[in-house]
């Protein structure tokens, strides 16, 4: 029997690339900016070349796609970009922020919630009832919400009556709202989100994410997001000590630092022990862990 396909669904800014859009002209600078200019989020990278090498080499199917809130004028640098960093992608959407601009659109620049959702809900009809999804965004934005919605609405959580009442609540463009509300009639229903995971760009607390539940994962860095997907079996213990070794050789992370993340995911309760000291392992095996000393009481006796 061939296992449920993978797909790796990835927000672009401040996700994978560390964007700056606060300010109107900085989102007016990004579809002038080279792809040399574009700085990946340390580990990132790592990431994403990992999973797709860790499904194909078990013979499992694979698509890495990537949603993006940045107008389609900067497509060409970000396939550019995605090209130098080695990455082989399945697809980028950019939502059209200039159009909007030049139509004195400006509410919509900010609302990402109607856009995104329709756009996941668009690219789950396209795939089999049994892929599995795992799904990587912000702080920054609304991504918790949008992922926590999606995945509910294709779980079949949240019917599609509701869903429309929640946009309409979240002040989505009507015309957005009817579209979801269509997309979700016809969606097969099935538990396909199998993680969220929501990178802290904000010095937001893990805990005011608590209340959207397990499934959604708060993390400091790509090591603890790489972590929770080798218990996932989504991606191999050499592909996270990959990342581990990105964040040391070209971050400057130290060992204690890559500790210290294992033990903070660890004590979230999103990292079982067994994977625990199986990553530790790898990471000593590669040289990028000291072991720690042994017990005293185990020194004595060695003394003896």
């Amino acid at each position: 029997m061939t296992p449920p396909r993978l797909v790796f669904r990835w927000d672009l800014d401040k996700t994978y690339l560390l964007s700056e859009f606060e300010r109107l002209r900085d989102m007016v600078k990004i579809p002038f900016e080279k792809p040399e200019d574009k700085i990946a989020a340390p580990g990132v990278a790592a990431l994403i070349r990992g999973l797709r090498e860790s499904a194909l080499s078990r013979g499992r199917g694979v698509r890495v796609t990537f949603l993006s809130a940045s107008p389609p004028q900067i497509g060409r640098a970000i396939r550019r970009k995605l090209e130098l960093d080695g990455i082989v992608h399945d697809g980028i959407v950019f939502k059209n922020q200039l159009q909007r601009l030049f139509r004195g659109q400006f509410r919509h620049l900010r609302e990402h919630v109607g856009y995104k959702l329709t756009e996941l809900l668009k690219a789950r009809s396209l795939e089999p009832p049994a892929a599995r999804e795992y799904l990587f965004g912000d702080d920054w934005e609304s991504d918790p919400l949008i992922y926590s919605l999606y995945a509910d609405t294709v779980a079949g959580v949240v019917a599609p009556g509701e869903l429309a009442e929640l946009l309409r609540a979240a002040r989505v463009d009507p015309v957005l709202i009817e579209e979801a509300r269509q997309l979700a009639i016809g969606l097969p229903k099935s538990e396909a989100v199998a993680r969220i995971f929501i990178n802290l760009e904000r010095p937001t607390p893990p805990a005011a994410l608590r209340h959207y539940g397990e499934r959604l994962v708060p993390t400091f860095n790509y090591f603890q997001t790489a972590a929770c997907l080798v218990q996932e079996d989504a991606l191999s213990r050499d592909g996270a000590v990959r990342v581990a070794r990105s964040l040391v050789e070209e971050s400057g992370y130290a060992s204690s630092q890559l500790d210290n993340s294992l033990a903070d995911i660890a004590r979230r309760g999103h990292l079982r022990p067994v994977t625990l000291g199986e990553l530790r392992r790898g990471l000593a095996d590669a040289g990028l862990l000291t072991a720690p000393p042994p017990p005293l009481a185990a020194r004595l006796r060695a003394a003896w």
